[in-house]
C-alpha cells in the first residue's frame, strides 16, 4: 500500500492521516503517529556479494533482514555488509545464536556461552538491533525442551547471571542482548520479563517479542489482542526486534497449540501491526519458521492484506 493511497483512503473514510477518527482529535485525545513497519524474512539468495544480497532483500519488499553468514574473523566482509544494508536503509534485525546456555555438559555450556559472546559482539559490529537466544533449558536431551526447573528461581538466577556475563564481556555500544520468550521457560510472561530486566540491570539487555511463544493456555489463545497490548504497554521501551508467525489449536484430548503460516491461525495481527506502527521508533518484524520461500511469500502477502485493513504501511518512501 503506497503512502499516498493510505492518506487518500483515510480521508475518504473520515479518518486522519494516522488512521484515527477525526472526532478523537477534536476531543483532545491526540493519537500516536504511525510509521511504516519494517518487515523482513530469511533471504533465499547467495551471500557472496553483499551489495547484491541486500538488493535482493529490497526487491522482495523487505526493509529488515536476518544477519548474513559472516564472522568477526572477516572484518572487511562485516564492514561491507554493514555498509550495503545502511546505504539501502535496511535494518539487520538480529543475530541468532540458538543454543543452550544451561546445557548440563560443562564443555558444551562453556562453548555456547562463547558463541553468545561472539554473537553479541558481531551484532554490535555489523549494526544489528540485537543478538537473540532462548534463555536456556535444564532439559538434558532437547536443547530447548521443557523441564520443571525451567520455571524455578534457580533457572532465573542462572540466566540473569549469564546475561550479565555476556554483556559485561562485550560492552556493546548499540546492540541489545535479548532472550526469546518461551511457553515453558522463563521469560514466559510480561511479568517475568520485567523482573528479569530489573535483575540483569544492564541497559544493553532488551526484549525480543514473539507473541506466539507466550500462548500457552486457552485464555491467552482466545485473547491474543490483550496479550499483545500488554507486551507493548509494559515492555515497549525495551523491544529490539519481533518475530512473526501464527498459531492454531489442534483439537485433541490435550491442549495442543501449533505454529502455522500467518493468516491460518488466530494471532491478532491487526493489533500487532498497529502497536508496531505507533512505537516511538521503528522495530523490525521478522517472519520465521516457514517452510521455503513460497511460504514466506504467502505470509508477506497475508501481512500486507492485514496492513491494508489496519491502515498500516510497510513500504518506505525515500
Amino acid at each position: 500500500m503506497k503512502r499516498r493511497e493510505f492518506i487518500q483512503g483515510a480521508a475518504a473514510l473520515g479518518l486522519t492521516a494516522i488512521g484515527m477518527p477525526a472526532v478523537a482529535q477534536q476531543q483532545g485525545r491526540a493519537p500516536a503517529a504511525r510509521r511504516p513497519v519494517r518487515l523482513g524474512a530469511p533471504a533465499f539468495h547467495s551471500q557472496e556479494d553483499p551489495v547484491e544480497f541486500v538488493r535482493k532483500h529490497k526487491l522482495d519488499g523487505y526493509r529488515a533482514a536476518y544477519c548474513p553468514r559472516v564472522s568477526l574473523t572477516e572484518p572487511d566482509r562485516v564492514r561491507a555488509f554493514r555498509a550495503a544494508f545502511e546505504q539501502n536503509d535496511i535494518v539487520i534485525a538480529e543475530v541468532g545464536r540458538w543454543c543452550n546456555l544451561l546445557d548440563p555438559d560443562d564443555k558444551k555450556r562453556a562453548a555456547n556461552m562463547a558463541r553468545m559472546i561472539d554473537g553479541l559482539a558481531l551484532a554490535d559490529e555489523i549494526g544489528a538491533r540485537c543478538c537473540v537466544n532462548i534463555a536456556g533449558s535444564f532439559n538434558p536431551t532437547v536443547w530447548f525442551g521443557p523441564h520443571p526447573e525451567n520455571l524455578s528461581d534457580r533457572f532465573f538466577d542462572a540466566v540473569v547471571e549469564n546475561a550479565q556475563k555476556i554483556i559485561d564481556e562485550v560492552k556493546p555500544k548499540r546492540a541489545k542482548l535479548a532472550y526469546e520468550m518461551m511457553a515453558w521457560a522463563l521469560p514466559d510472561s510480561v511479568d517475568s520479563y520485567l523482573r528479569m530486566i530489573k535483575a540483569v540491570d544492564r541497559p544493553a539487555f532488551g526484549v525480543h517479542l514473539d507473541p506466539c511463544n507466550l500462548v500457552n493456555c486457552p485464555a491467552r489463545y482466545y485473547d491474543t489482542g490483550a496479550l499483545i497490548n500488554d507486551c507493548f504497554d509494559r515492555l515497549g521501551p525495551y523491544i529490539a526486534s519481533c518475530h512473526a508467525k501464527d498459531i492454531t489449536w489442534d483439537i485433541s484430548q490435550a491442549v495442543h497449540f501449533r505454529e502455522c503460516e500467518i493468516g491460518q491461525g488466530t494471532l491478532d495481527y491487526r493489533t500487532y501491526l498497529r502497536r508496531l506502527a505507533t512505537m516511538d521508533r521503528d522495530v523490525p518484524l521478522m517472519i520465521e519458521h516457514m517452510k521455503g520461500k513460497e511460504a514466506y511469500d504467502r505470509c508477506r502477502t497475508s501481512l500486507h492484506k492485514v496492513g491494508r485493513e489496519a491502515r498500516v504501511v510497510f513500504d518506505w518512501m525515500n
